[in-house]
């Protein structure tokens, strides 16, 4: 498992992060999905930000980091655990979603590495929404290809278009078409070219399995996955880690059940 050294990067590498609450308080990391940015946790670190303090973080090709060209999960994880260095102190928690939450896991797997910075020694736990843990090798050259195509009409068609299809996967079928709409009309802003390549470099196909050295790591972990979402239910029972499941949601249950999902967290934080 590859460590994240706390490398010098320049400033125009820095990410995008959006932070509440007292910088004294327990801090919280915020690590959003493929299309999202730190402002789809609004909902989640407002109704968090009395007890906590949230740093939500915009991933590179996202957000304010738009004009961060994503390279690999080692170079997105070294640069995550600059930003933390520089607006966290002491001890955190990370919560991540989707691509967010694979991130997130590959940070705490790797955290009692050797050379791994001190920052990462400072992770205290994590909270899951539906992340996978990684693949088979026999399923890797499948869902290579399967992202190609996705990154290839993400940088060559209309975004609204390649959009309208995103969210007629079967991850999303919880969602109703209100609400597919409205996914579509949010993500439109992202820039066609920067989705592209952020799946080619951070493609469910290259991450290596996860469950294994995140058991051996000793962290705290809980996964959350939502009671509609079948794909990502089968994968925490799979996983052997603990995970809970929020009624009436889906995939993406902050978006859907923030309330929930910030009561959630609290629950399984502060229980540990």
């Amino acid at each position: 498992m590859t460590s994240f050294r706390n490398e010098t990067l320049s400033p125009c590498e820095l990410l995008g992060s959006k932070a509440t609450g007292q910088i004294e308080k327990p801090a919280l990391v915020f690590l959003h999905g493929l299309l999202g940015s730190a402002d789809d946790w609004k909902a989640v670190t407002e109704a968090l930000s009395q007890d906590h303090f949230c740093l939500a973080i915009d991933l590179p090709g996202h957000g304010e980091s738009k004009h961060i060209p994503p390279v690999s999960f080692e170079h997105t994880n070294t640069l995550i655990m600059q930003i933390i260095e520089k607006h966290v102190q002491g001890a955190y928690w990370l919560v991540g979603y989707s691509l967010g939450a694979r991130l997130a896991m590959m940070i705490a797997a790797s955290h009692q590495a050797d050379g791994a910075s001190e920052k990462a020694t400072h992770l205290r736990g994590l909270l899951i929404e539906s992340g996978h843990t990684g693949l088979p090798d026999s399923e890797r050259e499948s869902r290579w290809q399967n992202d190609c195509r996705w990154a290839h009409r993400f940088e060559s068609e209309p975004i609204v278009d390649v959009l309208q299809d995103w969210y007629e996967q079967p991850v999303f079928s919880s969602l109703n078409h209100a609400q597919k709409q409205s996914f579509v009309a949010l993500r439109s802003d992202n820039l066609g070219v920067k989705v592209a390549s952020t799946l080619r470099a951070t493609s469910l196909s290259k991450q290596p399995e996860l469950s294994e050295p995140l058991r051996q790591c000793e962290l705290p972990l809980h996964y959350v996955c939502g009671q509609n979402d079948t794909k990502f239910s089968a994968v925490a029972a799979r996983s052997g880690f603990r995970f809970n499941v929020v009624p009436d949601a889906g995939h993406n249950i902050h978006a859907e059940q923030p309330r929930l999902f910030s009561q959630l967290i609290k629950k399984l934080i502060t229980t540990v």
